[in-house]
């Protein structure tokens, strides 16, 4: 039995001087990287996001049953409502979200079923961080660790407890940023302008209009493709068209083309409402001062085979806006037969604070307007996501967009129609025609950044993307201003908060439970040495008595 004793207790020490190397490795190695913070803002009384930025955590799987005070790792296909809302149940110290680099390889429906829960997520108000941060080595190596983790949890107590106490490897997530976080209620809303004047005196005014910025989960990961990416492209490339046939005399029509880009667009359109208020209100002179025919606003375009025309009220016959939109109709129909077309007519409910549309801000000026879409949804989740990236646009589909818009400006403005069917008669083409590369460099170049409002007048790289987009419109348009518009800070319409991108340090530890198992081990490696020395004589005299029996 002594030698047994001895045996045992060395066996132990090995294991426990293995881990003990491993965990001492464990506790130094860290990995520190860059996450960002869920949205946070109030807008019309009502606050979005999360408050909470202080993460001191370990790191669980979703699939733990356990998450109270525990920082939630998920990949973009655990994301869902049912994980997020039990997370919350639990009071889970943080969920930390893990973007894939390469968006295109997700699947279409987890892509889908994310945005869902993006935009259910952002409704509401909650204390929990949420951050989200693209993928990379390491934190695919966490990400597998705690899934293992969890998987072991289903196997039998004895297992879990071994594991657990001896070859486990914890992860803390740490965001101890101290600052109190900010409210930032002076932020410059950006309003774009330039015309390019018709033929004669009084000519009826034309707007073409989209907003510029983007939204998201996360600001800094919100990039914006296809909302609204897409409209300012278009918009882009009908003023250099447009350009050049007025240009000259021969083929200037009688109307003006007022282009406008505009801010705050994700967030009530509170860009275009201080541009009108600027136009009608305080400017002596402005287009929109006289007769509007109408105001055609792009938003989200870069996909499907639809195209929603949508109204505040059904246009009445014989205006111009009902004239454009049988125009668009036909040119659709000779010329793009499998694009499906509608006519959405949603009033505009005044007890509600915020406005679906951007050309609802217009109607509410008594402007005739009308919002081209691919979605027939006003709250399609799908115009405002992480994942809206180049990876949601379809090229093709978006320079047929952008045809089927432009013929049918040609056709209303020149009257076209009388002279046959809008097969036969096309203006754009050949020189005229939409350039692939041009549409493909004006995506790629509004998607190098993210344009959430938040950001476009405080990092260098977002007011170098406001300066070239006004560059583009001095290059084609002519009376180009630049509004910036300031809220008030008493009485902001949206107010944002910062610590919206934040260090976040990984360490890796053993878990407390091996702290208790080391420390049982070396109680129990004492107590057999004391016991020994105690017992010496003892063991002595026996071992003496032995030795002699078997002699004898």
């Amino acid at each position: 039995m002594l030698l047994k004793g001895p045996g045992v207790v060395v066996l132990l020490l090995l294991v426990c001087v293995q881990c003990l190397h491993g965990s001492a490795l464990s506790a130094v190695s860290s990995y520190e990287f860059t996450a960002y913070r869920m949205q946070q803002y109030n807008l019309a009384q009502q606050k979005h996001g999360c408050r909470g930025a202080i993460v001191v955590a370990e790191a669980r799987s979703a699939d733990e049953p356990v998450l109270t005070r525990r920082c939630v790792i998920m990949k973009v296909q655990d994301f869902t409502t049912g994980k997020y809302q039990e997370a919350l149940k639990q009071n889970a110290a943080a969920v930390l979200i893990l973007l894939p680099k390469n968006i295109s390889s997700i699947p279409q429906d987890t892509v889908q079923s994310f945005m869902v829960s993006e935009s259910e997520t952002l409704l509401k108000e909650t204390l929990m961080p949420v951050y989200v941060v693209p993928e990379d080595e390491q934190l695919l190596y966490m990400y597998d660790e705690v899934k293992q983790a969890a998987a072991t949890r289903t196997s039998s107590i004895i297992i879990r407890v071994l594991r657990s106490m001896v070859t486990a490897t914890a992860f803390q997530i740490l965001v101890t940023n101290n600052t109190p976080i900010k409210a930032l209620s002076d932020n410059a809303i950006v309003a774009l302008e330039g015309v390019l004047p018709g033929a004669g005196e009084d000519a009826p005014t034309i707007v073409i209009t989209a907003h510029y910025d983007s939204y998201g989960l996360a600001p800094w990961l919100s990039y914006g493709a296809d909302s609204n990416g897409s409209g300012v492209t278009i918009l882009l490339e009908l003023a250099r068209l447009f350009h050049k046939l007025y240009s000259s005399p021969r083929t200037r029509p009688p109307y003006n083309l007022l282009f406008s880009l505009t801010g705050g667009g994700k967030y009530n359109f509170i860009g275009t409402k201080r541009w009108i208020e600027e136009n009608l209100d305080h400017a002596e002179s402005s287009l929109l001062h006289d007769s509007v025919a109408f105001v055609l606003c792009l938003d989200t375009l870069a996909n499907a085979d639809e195209l929603y025309m949508h109204v505040s009220r059904p246009p009445k016959p014989g205006t111009p806006m009902l004239s454009f939109i049988q125009h668009l109709e036909e040119v659709v129909s000779s010329r793009f037969s499998w694009v499906k077309v509608g006519l959405v007519h949603k009033k505009i409910n005044l007890v509600e604070s915020t406005v679906a549309w951007e050309h609802e801000r217009y109607s509410l000026r008594r402007i005739p307007g009308v919002t081209l879409s691919h979605l027939e949804d006003p709250k399609s989740e799908l115009r405002g996501s992480i994942l809206d990236t180049m990876s949601q646009v379809d090229f093709r589909k978006l320079r047929r967009n952008g045809i089927i818009i432009a013929e049918s400006l040609a056709q209303y403005m020149y009257s076209l129609s009388d002279q046959g069917s809008p097969k036969d008669v096309q203006v754009f083409k050949g020189q005229m025609d939409f350039q692939d590369s041009r549409i493909s460099s004006l995506m790629t170049f509004l998607t190098s950044v993210p344009r959430a409002t938040q950001l476009l007048d405080r990092e260098p790289t977002h007011i170098l993307l406001i300066n070239s987009l006004e560059h583009e419109f001095k290059r084609y348009l002519q009376q180009v201003h630049r509004h910036n518009f300031r809220q008030d800070k008493r009485d902001p319409d949206v107010t944002f908060f910062d610590q919206m991108d934040q260090p976040v340090v990984m360490y890796r530890v053993k878990p407390a439970a091996f702290d208790l198992f080391l420390g049982g081990c070396i109680a129990g490696y004492l107590g057999v040495v004391y016991y020994a020395i105690q017992n010496f004589g003892c063991f002595y005299t026996k071992l003496k008595a032995t030795v002699k029996s078997k002699h004898h």
